[in-house]
């Protein structure tokens, strides 16, 4: 056989190979990028932790104090690790990890880290709004959306490239990124202006918190994410029951409640605030119910038991938090700080886990540690169980938190322990994530599972 003839047998698996290696990159560059900053907004976390254990460290730092810090740690969680993932979800669902456009992905998770580091310092030199997770002012306010604007380019040409090279897809699916992107360029714009100090939200006067209303509308915005992911990384079930469909009906029922409630300075002691936030209740069986209407790879089943475990304790006790008379104990103490984290280390990250682990198949290995999954669980669990004992405390004795004493350093010293292990389940898996590239760049697939479930 002639080596012309060899080489056009062998040209279509070349190219799936590149196909291949194109698309696990895609990937592997999210999970690198959002796991560079769950460790770096960590790291901040324990020095925070160590700030109020030893306050000696604040002279240290001279004007880099524990207020100068607190917005680094909790914007590089919001805009760094809970953020790129999603941005990961999008170049998927957009086909973006195809070639020519694939190659592209890589300079704009550079370009969003590059604005989060100019941002880090900008509020490290007291640049801010003043706005909580809006602290976003002069040039990196300006930055950071451009960053977003480079995402949304992306995602335009790869459609683009999609329709000229009569790519086959759905016409309501093609429909639909189309929305897609025109509901997408407006994100940039509303970061602009919601991050100007002259425009505040609706709040509760009682707290100086947010109302019930502008609760259940933020809180419909993650239902919205979680009743639309799966469409967009998993296929459905054989048998199919009304699951979806009582689900989307439930959902345009609430937003209908949260219109109803109109925007405007009311106080949780009004009961249409806390009762309109007890329908999310309803939530807590159906969430699970809706995710059995889809097939998951095995790789996913511990972060998919895990992030609606914590979704059944986020709900109720979110609710129960907002009640009067506990709210009044509870609001602007640890018990806050304790829920937050319930929040974001126990449901978000185990979401956008279980969701990355989906989109990479094989590669989620990097997340399926039994070592880093068990310490982030139990570590999580920890200290959202100490926050709400310190919180107490503190309502009790407004003091708590101020004065040192056994039981208030104890916590304290726990709390710092704590953020270590977190901190460290973390880095186990940026470090894999360096394993993943070597595995992507020699063609190399580390086998878990192989079925779907």
């Amino acid at each position: 056989m002639s080596p012309h003839k060899m080489q056009e047998m062998m040209a279509p698996s070349a190219v799936t190979s590149l196909e291949e290696k194109a698309s696990r990159l895609v990937m592997a560059h999210a999970a690198w990028h959002s796991l560079l900053w769950l460790v770096v907004a960590n790291f901040v976390g324990v020095l925070l932790a160590a700030m109020l254990l030893f306050p000696a460290i604040n002279i240290l730092l001279g004007q880099w104090t524990y207020g100068r810090w607190m917005p680094v740690h909790m914007n590089l969680q919001l805009y760094g690790w809970c953020s790129l993932p999603m941005a990961g979800f999008l170049l998927h669902v957009y086909g973006c990890n195809r070639e020519p456009v694939g190659r592209w992905v890589s300079p704009v998770f550079c370009l969003w880290s590059v604005a989060l580091g100019v941002g880090a310092i900008s509020w490290l030199n007291a640049h801010s709004s003043g706005k909580l997770f809006l602290d976003w002012t002069g040039f990196p306010r300006v930055l950071f959306p451009l960053s977003l604007l480079g995402l949304w380019g992306l995602l335009a040409v790869s459609l683009v490239y999609e329709h000229n090279q009569s790519i086959q897809t759905h016409r309501v699916a093609f429909a639909i990124k189309i929305v897609g992107l025109f509901l997408l360029i407006l994100v940039p714009a509303v970061l602009f202006v919601a991050s100007s100090p002259a425009l505040y939200p609706p709040i509760n006067p009682d707290t100086g918190g947010p109302t019930g209303a502008s609760q259940l509308e933020s809180t419909l915005v993650i239902i919205a994410i979680l009743l639309l992911l799966p469409f967009g990384i998993a296929p459905r079930q054989r048998s199919r029951s009304g699951t979806i469909q009582f689900a989307w009906v439930i959902f345009a029922v609430e937003c209908a409640l949260c219109l109803s409630l109109g925007r405007a300075d009311v106080s949780h002691h009004r009961p249409a605030q806390w009762i309109s936030l007890g329908s999310l209740l309803v939530w807590i069986p159906l969430t699970p119910a809706y995710y059995r209407e889809f097939l998951w790879h095995n790789n996913t089943r511990r972060w998919r038991y895990a992030f609606l475990a914590w979704w059944a304790v986020l709900v109720p006790t979110g609710w129960m938090l907002f009640l009067p008379g506990v709210l009044d104990h509870f609001k602007f103490t640890d018990g806050l700080v304790g829920h937050s984290l319930l929040a974001m280390a126990g449901f978000a990250s185990s979401l956008l886990i279980f969701m990355l682990v989906q989109l990479m198949g094989e590669d989620g290995w990097i997340f399926n540690g039994t070592w880093s999954f068990y310490v982030w669980q139990a570590t999580v669990a920890a200290y959202v169980v100490i926050m709400f004992v310190a919180g107490w405390q503190e309502g009790l004795h407004p003091a708590f938190a101020i004065v040192p004493g056994m039981l208030r350093n104890s916590i304290y010293g726990l709390r710092l322990c704590l953020g270590v292990l977190i901190l460290a389940a973390s880095l186990n898996w940026f470090k894999d994530a360096f394993s993943l590239f070597k595995e992507i760049e020699t063609g190399r697939f580390r086998q878990n599972s192989e079925a779907m479930q």
